[in-house]
């Protein structure tokens, strides 16, 4: 929605002036009456902001807010607003306990925005960056309902939630991802500069070289006479594969390819299930909209295959279907999400229903990244064996002709 600036009188006869978010310039007049504001002057702010934006994507990009400065934020600010204090001393205090740069830029300018005016969910939707749209859907369902305690502490429930099954992610990929690189950079070692010094021993001696030390030598040449044209399709692919992967039926097609992948697609649809209870839950008890929140739970979900299901699901939900039904009939969505909602749509309690399969999914995601890390073990172990083993072959066979023709 677009920002407008604008300068009005309050009740005590003031001249004010600030930002507002509003579908039209009208429903931007509308807000201020309610506020009880008589607007003298009301314009759309569209240049600046769409260029503070654009700075601040880049820096972020450059250098992301980690999520822990996230959580401390979210926290401390909770503590202050629980408290009592006034949000503008609130979000100076955290401006001067903040350590992130890009964070602290952010709060200072939500800071002036509230000066001028602006609600807190307004001055974070300048924020996009920083602040995830589930994010600002829970700080403003706190406005709206007069939670935002109860909003921020959910909010640090699902940041929380979300980092500890990241890290345990990262966690159980890191040693493959490792041993993997340390692999490849073996296999190219050898390759280059010790297999071919001893097919030149062999060659002089005369001996019949084996099929592996024949590959082994294939494997040299090519590297070694077009490893120009290796490293630039490599490039043109990569640089390829990340241009289409930007577009939106290319983040559909990868998302798509990653829910496949036997064991890791099964996690990722895992995590999402429980990322959809979880969220969905919290933004029902506290007060959003059903369709807003398929709304949001698309664009916050993770998968943008999943996403899509969502978008298909609230179409269906708009016919009058209810929540459990599009359910049944969306892909990826499990028998137990869909009857655990069904149930809880029955009882009138979907909540708690949506708790439950939030712990079920957690404690899955759990086991599965403990299942994923006790396979890898076994799929290294063996891709270990078979470089070494071609290498062995290669080397050890022709040293066996050579020791026998000495002989």
């Amino acid at each position: 929605m677009p920002y407008y600036t604008y300068q009005a009188i309050n009740e005590k006869g003031a001249v004010i002036k600030g930002d507002i978010e509003a579908e039209s310039q009208d429903k931007a007049a509308s807000v201020l009456l309610e506020k009880g504001y008589i607007p003298s002057l009301l314009t759309e702010k569209t240049s600046g902001k769409a260029g503070f934006n654009w700075l601040e994507k880049i820096r972020v990009k450059l250098r992301p807010v980690k999520i822990e400065d996230l959580i401390l934020f979210t926290k401390q600010f909770r503590s202050l607003f629980k408290a009592g204090v006034p949000l503008v001393r609130a979000f100076q205090v955290l401006e001067a306990q903040t350590q992130d740069n890009n964070l602290k830029q952010a709060i200072a300018s939500i800071s002036q925005s509230i000066k001028q005016g602006s609600t807190l969910c307004a001055a974070m939707d300048k924020h996009e960056a920083i602040f995830s749209p589930l994010y600002r859907s829970m700080i403003k369902a706190g406005e709206m309902s007069g939670t935002v305690t109860e909003a921020l502490e959910r909010l640090i429930y699902i940041i929380e939630h979300e980092a500890k099954i990241k890290s345990d992610i990262r966690s159980a990929l890191q040693y493959p991802i490792i041993v993997t690189i340390a692999l490849t950079g073996a296999f190219f070692i050898l390759l280059t500069f010790v297999v071919p010094k001893f097919v030149s021993m062999f060659s002089q001696a005369g001996i019949v070289l084996p099929l592996p030390t024949k590959m082994a030598l294939g494997l040299y040449h090519v590297l070694s006479n077009y490893w120009y044209l290796i490293i630039g399709g490599i490039v043109a692919l990569i640089f390829g594969l990340k241009t289409y992967f930007k577009t939106e039926q290319g983040q559909y097609v990868k998302d798509s390819l990653i829910l496949r992948i036997p064991i890791l697609g099964s996690l990722f649809v895992k995590a999402a299930m429980s990322r959809f209870a979880s969220i969905f839950g919290i933004l029902q008890s506290s007060g959003v909209p059903v369709m807003t929140a398929m709304k949001v739970l698309s664009g916050v979900i993770g998968n943008s295959a999943i996403a899509r299901e969502f978008d298909r699901v609230r179409e269906r939900m708009k016919e009058g279907h209810g929540i459990a039904v599009p359910l049944r009939s969306a892909k990826f969505f499990t028998p137990m999400v869909v009857d655990m909602v069904a149930i809880g749509e029955e009882t009138g309690n979907i909540e708690e229903m949506l708790q439950q399969v939030t712990i079920h999914y957690d404690d899955e995601v759990g086991y599965t990244v403990k299942r994923l890390s006790d396979l890898i073990g076994p799929v290294l172990v063996v891709g270990l064996a078979a470089v070494v083993g071609f290498f062995a072959l290669a080397i050890f066979l022709p040293m066996w002709d050579l020791t026998k023709m000495a002989r």
